[in-house]
């Protein structure tokens, strides 16, 4: 049974950073493309960030370009996403996802397998 649990949310002040965290158990992460993607309260889900082995090929949300990086550990099979600058906009539920299917397309990841979130608040 494929699971991804996120960690790393919280509140920080404008300008701050944080890394979330994602733990997978049940596949490897290595193998498949990974990504990040979020909801803000009475918003549509956006798109973070894609990675995939296969193609090489990073994508970022514009909304994110030059803050954001996604990063993977395999010896931990854990993804990362490391948000500096943050800005109250940033504000929402991140969840990380994966697909044996699917690969990257744009920076919304492809949604076979994905985390129940975490909260990013971004407040002063």
């Amino acid at each position: 049974q494929v699971q991804l649990v996120e960690s790393g949310g919280g509140l920080v002040q404008p300008g701050g950073s944080l890394r979330l965290s994602c733990a997978a158990s049940g596949l490897t992460l290595d193998y498949w493309p990974i990504g990040w993607f979020r909801q803000a309260p009475g918003k549509e889900r956006e798109g973070v960030s894609c990675f995939s082995r296969r193609s090489g090929i990073t994508y970022y949300a514009d909304s994110v370009k030059g803050r954001f990086t996604i990063s993977r550990d395999n010896a931990k099979n854990t993804m990362y996403l490391q948000m500096n600058s943050l800005k109250p906009d940033d504000t929402a539920v991140y969840y990380c996802a994966t697909s044996t299917r699917s690969t990257c397309s744009g920076p919304m990841p492809p949604l076979d397998y994905k985390g129940k979130g975490t909260l990013v608040t971004v407040s002063s």
